[in-house]
């Protein structure tokens, strides 16, 4: 599978586990105290440095982005199922929901104060994820902030290993390597936060959170 030969498919397996997945997805992501530390220092930091509009791309059913208005933060989400969008326009009335694809945003390029990823970038093939994550960069304005969370590789020394998630292909990353590539577009690592494999009791993988920032102007 190569460019952007994916898109359908993974629309279509969220499409058709979009009313499973919103029902479970918001109470373990709240119920996991370390799956959002860094989301809330995203959040801080984006206040601290003015404010400003944030995406959470690949949004689901809205959970994170409904968390960080909680907070403050003028947030809207992205997700390329209409189904999930659909899903949390209905849980979050008031919050702007697009349906769009997060490796073509359509965005305007340096308008963003943040860009949160939460476990989205996982069903990008790795071909594709260096112009991914280039996307991403794109839109952030000069020193804004980056928040990417997924799946990933314990062996440093490794890029990518497919896996087999229960909706649709999807990879794990090694955090070096994606903290490489966002190098290469000028967003450069603040922290990052990394749950040992034991505490995932599905896989047993370990979970990385990356943050991230764009060099200012």
């Amino acid at each position: 599978m190569t460019s952007f030969e994916h898109l359908p498919m993974v629309r279509n397996d969220h499409d058709a586990m979009a009313q499973a997945y919103a029902a479970f997805i918001g109470d373990a992501f709240t119920g996991s105290p370390l799956n959002h530390v860094l989301v809330q220092a995203f959040a801080d930091l984006v206040q601290q440095a003015g404010g400003g509009t944030v995406a959470d791309v690949g949004c689901g059913p809205g959970h994170v982005t409904a968390y960080l208005r909680d907070r403050g933060v003028d947030a809207f989400g992205i997700d390329l199922s209409p189904r999930l969008v659909a899903a949390a326009r209905e849980a979050n009335p008031g919050i702007r929901f697009d349906v769009g694809d997060m490796g073509a945003l359509d965005v305007a390029t340096g308008s963003l104060a943040g860009v949160l990823a939460n476990y989205s970038i996982i069903h990008t093939p790795p071909d594709v994820l260096p112009a991914m994550l280039g996307g991403l960069s794109r839109v952030l304005a000069p020193g804004g902030h980056l928040l990417v969370s997924f799946q990933a590789l314990a062996d440093a020394e490794g890029t990518a290993e497919a896996f087999d998630h229960k909706v649709s292909p999807a990879w794990r990353y090694s955090a070096d390597h994606v903290i490489s590539l966002l190098g290469q577009t000028g967003v450069d690592e603040v922290a990052r936060l990394t749950i040992a494999p034991r505490e995932d009791s599905v896989r047993g993988f370990l979970q990385a959170h990356v943050l991230t920032r764009k060099a200012p102007a």
